[in-house]
């Protein structure tokens, strides 16, 4: 009854007009972000990081979750139209949404994108009030040992799963740890790397390094390569709309998506590009119009655009219950939570449930939010799709400077923010793993207090660290999180071969 109550209160609150005009203007701009190739979800949500630092920690988390869902839906836009997909998650929706293009049906390949987009992510939120209570509650029973190895699983499987080499993904996680260290250190008050800068008190400010890591590193990928102009879109000459039906032969498809999303979004690392080809290569195995598959199908592009956004909910559930993202998306939503003040796991669904119902209900209306903006908007996202990079790259520009400098007013940050732009610049260049840096950066102080704090119960005596089973179960799924990029290579060179 409790848990009713809290979700019937967070839909009176997230219902409120401010949280309703903000999810319509974050949903279009997060649609916009999608359907520009180049940009990613999350460098529109790190962009975007500074904008809600005025807002309630509920709005604010509400914002970039419309902003992620709006541009994991807006990659699809450009692959149906200009057969360039906006993000990595529309690559699957590209070869069916651009034959339904050539043979004029522009229209109704939007249509079943944005009609499955919204259903996978609805169906998405079942999960996330089902499943994240009872994560929160096994959490509970967490101290020091487990937040220590808790820490080390979260890297382990970001950094294995995310990244081509396991190697690389383990480096990016060691960057990510050295940087975390630096700032007063937490036990003992110690000044570490600082060079006598006072900024640097509280460690390297959260947003400045996920601006340059997601946003700036990106500029500079874009600038290196020769101004382009996008290719044009096509026209829309049939009618918006699906019969039911179109709707009645698409459910069993959305539903398979659904379900492939959803898991592969609480597994950490995996990621909505994995769930899109798979939802797409499920789609094809399961039609009863096979010889439309490669000419142009509707069960492929709602096969695939279901579980790419069956994959945002899903991938809540572990970032917000044990604070390990799902993907990079994600870890730069946790670095809000924690710029907000609030740490992922059990306090969120005790001391701050009321914000956490409403995020969740806000999640759940940013998908109807996302189906009318879709549906109405398409023509307007065609022409935005056609944005040349000369314009971007400026924009983009200006938007980091000034996010990064009005967080505390101080060109310090500005400059801390260039830094990590040429990071992660550096480490696309190296093929190492941007979000595992992160995740080491936020992750860090965690396992440092928890291994410190663990060691000063016990005399020094690490055996406290193999003390109960639940340290075992998560030193076993370290383990497995180094063994998984074997896994899931394998996995997607399946997928995409069949």
């Amino acid at each position: 009854m409790d848990t009713l109550a809290l979700m019937g209160e967070g839909f009176i609150l997230a219902l409120s007009p401010l949280n309703i005009l903000l999810m319509v203007l974050a949903t279009a701009i997060g649609v916009s972000i999608g359907c520009l190739p180049g940009l990613s979800a999350a460098m529109g949500v790190a962009l975007l990081l500074p904008v809600t630092f005025g807002m309630s920690p509920a709005t604010g988390l509400i914002v970039l979750g419309s902003i992620y869902c709006g541009a994991i839906f807006g990659g699809s836009i450009s692959a149906i139209l200009i057969h360039t997909p906006g993000t990595p998650a529309s690559a699957a929706t590209a070869i069916e949404g651009y034959q339904l293009t050539i043979r004029g049906k522009a229209a109704k390949a939007l249509t079943v994108a944005c009609f499955a987009s919204f259903c996978g992510g609805l169906l998405s939120c079942i999960s996330l009030y089902f499943f994240s209570p009872l994560l929160a509650t096994l959490a509970l029973q967490f101290k020091s040992p487990e937040y220590f190895w808790l820490s080390l699983f979260g890297l382990t499987i970001i950094a294995g799963v995310a990244s081509k080499s396991m190697i690389k993904g383990l480096m990016s996680g060691v960057i990510g740890l050295l940087i975390s260290t630096i700032g007063m250190d937490p036990m003992e008050g110690v000044e570490r790397f600082m060079f006598g800068m006072s900024t640097l008190y509280n460690g390297i400010d959260t947003t400045c390094a996920l601006i340059g890591l997601f946003s700036m590193s990106q500029i500079l990928i874009l600038a290196e390569k020769k101004i382009k102009e996008r290719a044009e879109s096509a026209k829309l000459n049939d009618r918006l709309g699906l019969s039911f039906a179109e709707i009645k032969r698409l459910s069993p498809t959305i539903i398979r998506s659904w379900l492939i999303g959803n898991i592969i979004g609480i597994l950490p690392g995996a990621g909505a590009s994995i769930a899109s080809f798979m939802g797409y290569n499920e789609a094809r195995n399961f039609s009863k119009h096979k010889e439309e598959f490669g000419k142009g199908s509707i069960d492929g592009v709602a096969g695939s655009e279901a579980a790419n956004n069956a994959v945002t909910g899903g991938s809540l559930i572990p970032t917000l219950t044990l604070g390990i993202p799902g993907e990079s998306v994600t870890a730069v939503l946790m670095g809000g939570l924690i710029i907000h003040g609030l740490q992922p796991g059990p306090e969120l669904f005790t001391t701050y449930a009321n914000m956490t119902y409403t995020f969740f209900a806000g999640f759940v209306i940013i998908q109807f939010m996302m189906l009318a903006i879709g549906l109405l908007g398409c023509k307007g996202f065609a022409q935005i799709a056609k944005l040349s990079d000369a314009i971007l790259i400026p924009s983009i520009f200006v938007l980091c400077v000034v996010g990064s400098y009005a967080i505390h007013n101080n060109l310090v940050e500005v400059c801390i923010m260039f830094l990590f732009g040429v990071l992660g610049y550096l480490a696309r260049k190296f093929d190492l793993n941007p979000a595992a840096i992160v995740l080491g950066l936020i992750l860090g102080p965690i396992g440092e207090r928890g291994l410190r704090r663990s060691l000063m119960l016990n005399d020094g005596d690490p055996s406290i660290l193999f003390s109960t089973p639940l340290c075992w179960i998560l030193i076993i799924l370290c383990i497995l999180g180094v063994m998984s990029p074997v896994v899931m290579s394998k996995l997607e060179k399946k997928v995409q071969n069949q």
